[in-house]
């Protein structure tokens, strides 16, 4: 015996319609949830690459920082390097200056100049001074006075720590434009 013998004839057509759609509905539902697994699977997969992309781009930017803390800490060393030579070199130009002020105070040295014994406007005929080691033979000098010799010591020790100075700020320039 049949189920459908069962049922009375003109329900038949009624169950049967039913349970089709029955059917139908189950199937719908059925490729409903395989539909939703598939959407969660491209889900996992997108957010399994955009993790993986973050994580690159986070290595990346901890790789740069790295690069550029290196580069700086270069620069740093490279500047106190200079920075140590500028000021051995300005010490031992003020210590050479020292030397030669204690010199001309002491009369140790004396300093002396050139004159053109050819100017009929200085007026003064002045004798040469004979000196062994001097450059200049035979050459009407005169001696100067030890506070003018002084300022002029004075002077040059400006010119060179000026000098010195410029020398350190072009190559602090120089270092950091790098």
């Amino acid at each position: 015996m049949r189920l459908l013998d069962l049922i009375p004839a003109p329900w038949r057509l009624g169950v049967v319609v039913a349970l089709l759609a029955l059917l139908a509905g189950g199937a719908a539902t059925i490729a409903w949830h395989i539909q939703d697994w598939r959407y969660g699977l491209q889900l996992e997969h997108q957010a399994r690459l955009q993790a993986d992309t973050l994580n690159q781009l986070s290595l990346a930017a901890a790789a740069q920082q790295r690069a550029e803390q290196d580069q700086r800490l270069a620069l740093e060393q490279r500047l106190q390097s200079s920075d140590q030579t500028h000021s051995k070199e300005l010490n031992d130009v003020q210590q050479d200056q020292a030397r030669l002020r204690d010199r001309l105070a002491t009369a140790d040295l004396r300093l002396s100049v050139l004159l053109d014994g050819n100017d009929p406007a200085s007026g003064c005929n002045v004798p040469a001074t004979a000196a062994a080691s001097g450059v200049v033979h035979a050459a009407t000098r005169a001696r100067l006075d030890p506070a003018h010799a002084q300022r002029i010591i004075a002077i040059t020790d400006d010119g060179d720590r000026a000098l010195i100075a410029l020398k350190a700020c072009q190559a602090y320039a120089g270092a950091v434009s790098h």
